[in-house]
């Protein structure tokens, strides 16, 4: 399950900034390098509270982003990741404190009580102004919704969806990869709101619905009832949304929590947590 705020980080249902892929910007990733005194050990982190690493969220934390409205427990996809990159940063799981942050407050401006913040904030330039974002941990996948027992739930593949009448919203990159990728047999129905595409599924107008993977889960938990989703694909050109780590602007640790986060997808860790929590165990599995 979603909540709305959720959707305001993905971009996802807010019409200003749905489904819109956030544009390369030097502020977003521009960190000073280490001096052998600012090395990456615990000991040297300079820390909101002292031998703690405080990590932020929203409350609720919904599903599959965190279980049981617990992030401390490790499970759900944002729970796994903050405890890995708590892991590089040489905390156990003992060591870290979670606070509760409204998703707005965590990137407007100003003094943070917290070392991170994790809650599906899209990277974007105007939010980079504010706050320092840490390299992406995760992109933002494509995903089909479908009604339960529909001609095309079913779907096992990108060609099975050739001949579905496809509902998206107009400018977003979910139009892009419809167009793009599913490259359907006929045009999709384009709506200026998302809402008229949810309605629009609702209402078997279209086959089919596609939205970013996040939206993808509040749209079946929340908004059509007896659906599901087909599966999850990735969408191909232009550059990808995805969520970072939520810093003070000018923290000291965005150096450490990047080299975190690159350690944690060279050794493949953050496929696996992807997998486990985002993927068929979660109802999205990966259409080819």
């Amino acid at each position: 399950m979603a909540r709305p705020s959720m959707l305001l980080a993905t971009g996802a249902l807010a019409v200003a900034v749905v489904g819109c892929a956030p544009v390369d910007d030097p502020a977003t990733t521009a960190a000073a390098a280490p001096t052998s005194s600012t090395a990456c050990t615990k000991d040297q982190l300079q820390l909101v509270n002292a031998g703690k690493l405080t990590i932020g969220t929203d409350k609720p934390a919904f599903e599959p982003w965190f279980k049981e409205d617990d992030p401390s427990n490790g499970q759900g996809f944002e729970s796994a990741v903050a405890f890995a990159v708590a892991g590089e940063l040489g905390f156990d799981r003992t060591e870290v404190q979670w606070n509760t942050v409204k998703f707005d407050a965590a990137f407007a401006p100003g003094d943070k009580q917290f070392d991170f913040d994790i809650n599906q904030v899209s990277i974007t330039p105007d939010r980079a102004k504010a706050v320092d974002f840490s390299k992406g941990y995760y992109t933002v996948k494509q995903a089909i919704v479908a009604v339960e027992g529909s001609e095309f739930a079913g779907a096992t593949t990108l060609a099975a969806l050739k001949d579905a009448k496809i509902g998206v919203q107009v400018g977003t990159t979910s139009l892009d990869a419809v167009k793009n990728v599913i490259q359907p047999a006929d045009e999709p129905n384009v709506y200026n709101e998302q809402i008229d595409a949810v309605n629009a599924l609702k209402n078997e107008q279209v086959d089919a619905l596609v939205v970013d993977l996040p939206t993808a889960f509040y749209v079946t938990a929340a908004q059509v009832e007896n659906s599901k989703i087909v599966g999850q694909f990735s969408s191909t050109g232009g550059t990808p949304e995805e969520f970072g780590l939520v810093m003070e602007k000018g923290s000291p640790l965005k150096t450490c929590v990047d080299k975190a986060v690159d350690a944690l997808k060279s050794k493949g860790e953050l496929a696996k947590i992807e997998q486990e929590w985002l993927g068929s165990a979660a109802g999205a599995p990966e259409l080819q």
